[in-house]
């Protein structure tokens, strides 16, 4: 069975004014120049009147050995978004407006993804000795990356909702 050890768990959150569908793709595009993996798990979208709510759950995977894999599990969560339109530089830009926008982060490190050590209960003998005497210095050095990979995810995002707010609120 595969060991799966959640070392950290983040979110950014937003109110304002920004461009849901530039944020998704921003997202997206940087956990795939990670090399990542994204399974769009679900998506629901909720309108009432002008306004929607929608979530979203994501889950990236990212082989670091045969051993270990990275999963980010990130849920999306945008209440009261109501389109609105601003002008930028002159130029009239179609946006969203947010009550708030809450990217949760899941940081998880799996062990033994491919289940090879399963198949007997030798293997599982040896997966434990192996886990307790043999690999536990990597198994924090991979603790680690996640951290380092779920930080800098959250640093991204919250930069790019920061930016968008600069924009937005100079020409609103």
């Amino acid at each position: 069975m595969v060991e799966k050890d959640i070392i950290l768990k983040e979110d950014v959150r937003y109110s304002g004014f920004g461009n849901f569908k530039k944020s998704y793709e921003y997202a997206h595009d940087w956990l795939k120049g990670e090399l990542f993996r994204i399974t769009e798990d679900s998506y629901n979208e909720k309108l009432t009147g002008n306004e929607k709510e929608i979530e979203v759950k994501w889950i990236a995977s990212k082989k670091i050995t045969d051993y270990f894999r990275i999963t980010l599990r990130i849920r999306w969560k945008i209440l009261k978004m109501t389109d609105v339109e601003v002008e930028i530089d002159g130029k009239k830009e179609e946006m969203n407006k947010f009550q708030e926008i809450k990217i949760e982060i899941k940081g998880v490190l799996e062990k033994d993804y491919s289940t090879k050590w399963q198949p007997s209960p030798i293997y599982r003998f040896f997966k434990e000795v192996y886990h307790k005497y043999i690999i536990p210095s990597r198994t924090l050095e991979k603790e680690d990356q996640v951290r380092e990979i779920v930080q800098d995810f959250k640093d991204e995002m919250k930069a790019f909702f920061d930016l968008t707010a600069r924009r937005a609120k100079s020409s609103y």
